[in-house]
């Protein structure tokens, strides 16, 4: 479910994956920038996510969490191709459709992202893609829907510490539009997104990671474990927080439009 307005201008298809808490309208403003500039754009809401109506706290499987990604691909006319592209654990979900349908992939962009191959498997993919925000202290809003004995279901960052840790470097109209919009995220989900499988045809799909040197989520040092261990074809830097689609909007729609030039898309 979400916004899937397009234009039939020119290619190539962007399709924007949002990160945990936000939705498809975190993308407003790259979206306007790739309308305008004539490239067809599809922004989806993962389940529980952005204006989808379900209760992020029901949603335990990260399959059930992407399921509105993977249908999108499923659904797509034989033979069409589309760019990926993943903020933040909206990674974890472009690496989840490389491996389920790696034919409708042309490229795969990874933002301040998750990028890990395999998913959450080990101790070292925890440290190496998950946050760790224990600097701040308390940082999240836990929720417990399975019951206060169990492992918490969605999480926030407390509203007091989301200009410090996520838009420390965004413009203040964003970051207000941020702290209304923000939802829980389903974290329980997220911590099960492992893809043991490996679909080999998976590294048929050009990647792409660009960095956050300002991050204070995906850290600079967490983002180079994870380039060390998948190796992209290409990475680039963004002076940018966390948020580059608020902080960076014109530098970013650059990139984007610069990798997408230098593939055959279809």
């Amino acid at each position: 479910m979400g916004e899937r307005e397009e234009t039939p201008l020119k290619s190539p298809h962007f399709v924007l994956i949002h990160g945990i808490s936000g939705g498809s309208w975190c993308w407003y403003k790259l979206k306007s920038m790739m309308y305008n500039s004539g490239y067809m754009v599809t922004c989806i809401d993962l389940k529980g996510a952005g204006i989808h109506p379900s209760d992020p706290n029901t949603i335990l499987s990260f399959d059930e969490y992407n399921e509105p990604l993977l249908h999108f691909l499923s659904s797509l006319p034989p033979h069409q191709k589309v760019i990926l592209v993943g903020h933040s654990a909206g990674g974890l979900s472009v690496t989840q459709a490389t491996h389920k349908f790696p034919n409708k992939i042309s490229l795969a962009v990874y933002v301040a992202a998750t990028m890990l191959k395999n998913g959450v498997l080990t101790e070292q993919d925890i440290k190496d893609g998950v946050p760790d925000l224990s600097e701040y202290g308390d940082a999240y809003d836990l929720e417990f829907g399975l019951g206060v004995n169990q492992p918490p279901t969605s999480a926030t960052i407390k509203k007091e510490l989301q200009r410090k840790i996520l838009y420390q470097m965004s413009p203040p109209e964003d970051y207000t539009l941020a702290s209304m919009l923000l939802r829980p995220g389903p974290i329980c989900a997220l911590l099960n997104a492992q893809f043991p499988e490996v679909n080999e045809c998976v590294e048929k799909v050009p990647r792409v990671y660009i960095k956050t040197m300002y991050d204070r989520v995906v850290k600079p040092e967490q983002q180079d474990n994870m380039i060390a261990k998948w190796p992209p074809s290409h990475v680039y830097s963004l002076e940018s927080d966390h948020s580059p689609n608020f902080s960076s909007p014109f530098a970013l729609f650059g990139l984007l439009v610069k990798v997408a030039a230098s593939i055959s898309c279809t």
